[in-house]
């Protein structure tokens, strides 16, 4: 009996001291061998790469500025218009000019229109108007009508607006229409302040029955 139990008593011993060796072959891990046989070389650090930045789009102004405009240099100024007193030039001279006429009292008289012979730019329409009213019921010469001018100038292919210009054209539109008298007139000199001719002639002979000149004063 003796002799069973300590059979017993060494088999179980031995049982347990076999466990836990194998225990502990199972806690401690196998060494693993490093590849190539060398010491473990220690990781180099990777040099960080910039990261690129965009460049930000400049936000646009809601209103853009306009085209600069320059105003044209070379542009002439329009030349100012001159207003000239020829009733007070004219008026003294018509008074002059019926009593040394020696005309009886209704004589046909044409008044030619005035001509520019300025250095400049004038409104000798205006100053026709002028003379022509200045004569009107005057007591001595009847006035050919503007109608009766235009058509004698037709009949002799000059346009209506055309200005006689020379004492013979004068004559011959007078005697186209009749008229016995002509007057013919002259705006001269400086247009700043001109002077007004004015001359008398007998269509007949073309004789110059009377002549005076005045200043024209600038409005």
């Amino acid at each position: 009996m003796i002799k069973t139990l300590g059979r017993y008593a060494l088999l179980t011993t031995f049982a347990m001291l076999l466990s836990g060796c194998i225990i502990r072959g199972e806690q401690q891990p196998a060494p693993v061998d490093q590849a190539g046989g060398g010491e473990q070389q220690p990781t180099q650090p990777q040099p960080q790469q910039p990261v690129p930045t965009v460049p930000s789009v400049p936000t646009l102004p809601q209103q853009q500025p306009g085209p600069i405009e320059h105003q044209d240099q070379t542009a002439q100024p329009t030349p100012r218009e001159r207003h000239y007193d020829w009733n007070g030039a004219v008026q003294p001279m018509v008074g002059k000019m019926l009593p040394a006429s020696g005309a009886t009292a209704g004589s046909v008289l044409l008044v030619d229109s005035v001509n520019n012979r300025t250095n400049g730019s004038i409104n000798t329409g205006e100053a026709t108007e002028v003379v022509r009213n200045a004569l009107a019921n005057n007591g001595k010469f009847t006035l050919i009508t503007a109608q009766q001018l235009a058509v004698a100038k037709q009949q002799l292919g000059l346009s209506p607006q055309d200005s006689l210009g020379t004492r013979s054209k004068a004559i011959g539109i007078a005697r186209n229409v009749g008229a016995q008298y002509v007057l013919y007139s002259n705006a001269t000199g400086n247009a700043n302040a001109p002077g007004l001719q004015m001359q008398l002639m007998l269509v007949q002979t073309g004789e110059i029955i009377w002549s005076g000149k005045g200043a024209v004063q600038q409005q």
